[in-house]
């Protein structure tokens, strides 16, 4: 599997995501616990913390009350612009 650099995955729309994941352990089901998580993922579809979600229903006991998530994209247009000038130092 091709992994791409920082700087690639930025260029194809990649960004940080945080996850808060409240959940309920078997032992305790009326408290709700919470959990932070944080990544850089693929907006609208999000295919890091589906993998993520996917894996705590599969290996975690606790089940998962809810999620809620914030994306901020690491690069935009204002942050990425071509040179206008080249300056030449002996």
């Amino acid at each position: 599997m091709k992994t791409n650099s920082d700087f690639e995955k930025r260029l194809l729309g990649y960004g940080l995501l945080t996850a808060e994941i409240l959940y309920q352990l078997p032992d305790h089901p009326k408290l709700l616990q919470s959990f932070l998580w944080q990544t850089e993922d693929l907006a609208p579809k999000f295919p890091e913390l589906s993998r993520f979600l996917k894996f705590w229903e599969r290996e975690i006991e606790g089940r998962i009350h809810s999620v809620r998530i914030a994306h901020q994209n690491l690069i935009s247009p204002v942050d990425f612009r071509y040179a206008e000038g080249e300056i030449l130092i002996h």
